[in-house]
């Protein structure tokens, strides 16, 4: 059984399909309802014993300092490429940190902290059962291995969530492939979840750590944003 001993959190984009909210605000420090989304992904990692939280960030990086201030602990790493490249930017530039970690995306909201948590047999991501159609990314399972993963969904498979564990083998294995493909290849435009299911898929084994659907909620525009917090109506129609 693996552990969790550190965390890296994914910060540094534009949040371009959450204008008008995120031209002054970075995604992840949006408030719900009162909360940041990026705090309930740390005080989660908290309640889990993980206290080892890198937050790399780009787009409006100096509002993050803030977190400093709120969780000791918390470093940030800044990712210089933000504005040209993919999110493959992001891993490679928290690269070194990868062994044992849990990676997450900053900008959902965690509802159940039990999702977070740090012990796991083998790398892979949080994961849902759907049945019904989706057009996110969808794993195929079998005996617990993910045989195959469609990037344009379809329906009766494991839909992928934006947190991911890495063993200590698999997460040397993740840093070379990221320097392989960022600085050999310049591949800079992929999200950096490719690298292993898509560029590398023969030399990992990923499992699945299954959830449920209202354990967590992505926020990915605008819409979204309104359907969970009606403050946020006066922005509609300004995009």
């Amino acid at each position: 059984m693996a552990k969790v001993g550190r965390a890296i959190i994914m910060a540094a984009g534009f949040g371009n399909r959450m204008h008008p909210v995120t031209l002054t605000t970075p995604k992840p420090l949006v408030k719900v309802n009162g909360v940041r989304m990026i705090d309930t992904v740390i005080d989660g990692l908290h309640k889990n014993g993980i206290y080892e939280i890198y937050v790399v960030v780009g787009y409006l990086k100096e509002q993050f300092e803030e977190l400093k201030r709120k969780y000791p602990g918390i470093k940030l790493i800044e990712n210089d490429y933000y504005d040209t490249c993919n999110n493959i930017s992001s891993l490679y530039v928290a690269r070194d940190y990868i062994e044992n970690a849990i990676i997450l995306d900053g900008d959902q909201i965690i509802y159940n902290q039990d999702i977070l948590a740090p012990d796991f047999e083998r790398s892979g991501y949080n994961s849902v059962w759907t049945d019904e159609e989706t057009d996110e990314w969808l794993q195929t399972v079998k005996d617990g291995i993910v045989t195959s993963c469609s990037r344009t969904g379809g329906k009766s498979g494991w839909q992928l969530y934006s947190i991911s564990r890495w063993t200590a083998e698999d997460g040397k294995k993740l840093k070379h492939h990221l320097e392989i493909e960022f600085e050999q290849k310049q591949n800079r435009q992929i999200y950096w979840d490719d690298v292993a299911m898509f560029c590398y898929p023969d030399e990992y084994q990923l499992g699945i750590y299954p959830m449920n659907k209202g354990d967590i909620v992505e926020v990915d525009n605008l819409s979204e944003l309104i359907a969970l917090d009606a403050s946020y109506k006066k922005y509609a129609g300004e995009e």
